[in-house]
């Protein structure tokens, strides 16, 4: 009688049958749930910036003033987030291009937002400009373009010693500021402010340009 050995039915056993391992990156099943969480991704990310309420709504680059056309070169866009629709509708959208024809109706300041109320089609009102020589110490720093002032004329000592006790005098009541020369490096000198006049007031331009050649120019900001 033979007996086998357990060494040798280990011997003599059938080798474990190998099995084929497919690599993890090669998995069709990864593959597609990478796919998936990146299109997922990249969904969200559009949905966001579609989603933050922002908009684009048009600016000053520059003071402009009342009548005054504007045209793209005069604006900006700006990217602003607006709580609710209605107050982004309340500006001129700069999501198309800027109209043709668009007129202030009031001034804006320079990076101010274009609100919809203050533009409008149509040939602006016609008015008469008048440049005066003003000295610049008596431009008031706050003065620019759009601005309102009323035009003084204070007596010139060195035009007739007689003006010497005579009074300031108000010639030009509330008047809009259309263009304003830079203000040199140096002390002293003029500015040349030019002012809108309506044409009902051009009956008066014959006596506000005597009354200014008379004596000195001031100018006072009013609100």
């Amino acid at each position: 009688m033979t007996v086998s050995s357990p060494n040798r039915r280990d011997e003599l056993a059938s080798p474990d049958a190998s099995r084929h391992r497919v690599s993890a990156w090669r998995d069709p099943r990864l593959v597609v749930g990478i796919a998936l969480v990146a299109l997922c991704a990249l969904l969200g990310a559009t949905l966001l910036g579609r989603g933050d309420g922002t908009v684009g709504v048009w600016a000053t680059r520059t003071e402009l003033a009342e009548s005054q056309d504007v045209t793209a070169e005069d604006l900006v866009r700006h990217e602003l987030r607006f709580a609710e629709q209605a107050d982004a509708d309340r500006y001129l959208p700069a999501d198309q291009p800027v109209p043709e024809g668009l007129v202030l109706s009031r001034p804006l300041g320079a990076g101010e937002l274009v609100p919809r109320s203050a533009v409008g089609a149509g040939t602006p009102e016609q008015s008469v400009e008048v440049p005066l020589s003003v000295p610049s110490d008596s431009v008031p720093s706050t003065v620019g373009v759009g601005s309102s002032v009323d035009v003084w004329v204070v007596p010139d000592r060195e035009l007739d010693a007689r003006t010497v006790q005579a009074e300031a005098a108000l010639v030009l009541d509330d008047v809009r500021v259309v263009e304003l020369a830079r203000l040199g490096g140096g002390l002293g000198g003029t500015r040349q402010v030019v002012v809108a006049l309506d044409r009902a007031q051009e009956d008066t331009l014959p006596s506000v340009l005597a009354r200014v050649a008379q004596g000195v120019v001031v100018l006072v900001r009013t609100p």
